[in-house]
């Protein structure tokens, strides 16, 4: 299964769209204008959007606390990301979500959360919803290296192997959790080799190539779909910036200054396959109007989150909770609602 057609640009401006977001938002944090941390996809555009552009538009995926880049590959508008980063009324949870807690129902993203592995028990019960459901829509599971050593990981793979579940688990592994590497944190480094313990196929594709991400997750996708239940797909990919964006390790850097360049001048996944689709004859006007049209995106999407206002401070309690019963009865147990 190969990346053809309209897919092919598509792709290129949904990775993008993801950088120049990014770059973006960590400007806008650092005037101080996103509260809480800022972790940034930048250099893993490939994994993220070669993995999103296999799937339906009515599949079904979930995050990290690294996710700006999920809803944005899947095809998100930027204008309520942005102010959802801002934490302003008009963002996609109305400002309540935040950097790391946001979920976006028009782009099929029911959770991104700031646990470690917290996502991947969500994408397994959002498959067997759709099992149960009877219908043939599949989820997508973002998380990374860090987190295959959860034990919501190896719970969530053994009950999708049982239940063939129609469900891919994608690492993006970037190869360090916060400043830990796998070397020193992985007792089985080949993360790939962990999915035969639970009877389902594990894939391992270098997550800088966006048409081998999106052919290891087609094919992950039409086994999910047809029945043959889950596969375990590990990106190998890499983080240009620090953890969060800010973060200031003390000591020794746990990543040497040579590898990180090594990967921005020789590995950075938007310069490599535009240098691709040049190559395939596209020409350099067609790619200019992408980026001509994704600046002015990120541009106005600025603009729309910077006007949205503040959420109002009474409006909190409307949303820390939901009572079944609002809204059904008049009365419970022979007290009147107020």
């Amino acid at each position: 299964m190969q990346l053809n057609g309209d897919r092919r640009l598509e792709a290129y401006r949904r990775m993008l769209r993801i950088r120049r977001f990014e770059e973006e938002g960590m400007r806008q944090f650092k005037a101080g204008r996103i509260p809480g941390s800022f972790h940034a996809s930048v250099g893993q555009e490939a994994a993220i959007v070669g993995a999103c552009v296999a799937l339906r538009e009515d599949d079904a995926m979930t995050g990290t606390h690294r996710s700006h880049g999920h809803p944005i590959g899947k095809g998100a508008h930027l204008d309520a990301l942005m102010a959802e980063l801002m934490g302003k009324e008009g963002g996609i949870c109305k400002g309540r979500g935040g950097s790391m807690h946001l979920a976006d129902k028009s782009v099929g993203i029911i959770s991104e959360s700031a646990i470690v592995g917290g996502g991947i028990p969500l994408a397994t019960g959002c498959a067997f919803s759709a099992m149960m459901r009877g219908v043939d829509q599949v989820t997508l599971c973002f998380f990374g290296d860090g987190a295959v050593n959860q034990g919501t990981f190896h719970e969530s793979l053994n009950m999708a192997s049982l239940w063939k579940l129609p469900v891919i688990f994608l690492c993006e592994n970037n190869g360090y959790a916060i400043s830990t590497s796998v070397a020193k944190s992985h007792g089985q480094p080949d993360i790939a080799l962990r999915a035969a313990g639970y009877g389902m196929p594990g894939v391992t594709v270098d997550g800088q190539d966006v048409s081998a991400v999106y052919h290891a997750t087609a094919q992950a996708v039409l086994r999910a779909r047809t029945g043959g239940g889950p596969t375990l797909i590990v990106a190998n990919t890499y983080r240009f910036d620090e953890h969060n964006f800010g973060l200031v390790i003390v000591g020794e850097p746990y990543r040497p200054v040579e590898e990180v360049e090594a990967y921005k001048r020789e590995r950075d996944p938007i310069v490599l396959y535009r240098t691709v689709l040049l190559e395939e004859g596209k020409n350099e006007e067609s790619l200019k109007v992408i980026e001509d049209e994704v600046a002015e995106a990120v541009k106005q999407a600025v603009q729309f989150a910077l006007a949205s206002p503040m959420p109002r401070p009474e409006t909190l309690p409307g949303y820390m909770f939901s009572s079944p019963l609002a809204g059904q009865y008049s009365s419970v147990a022979g007290l009147e609602r107020n």
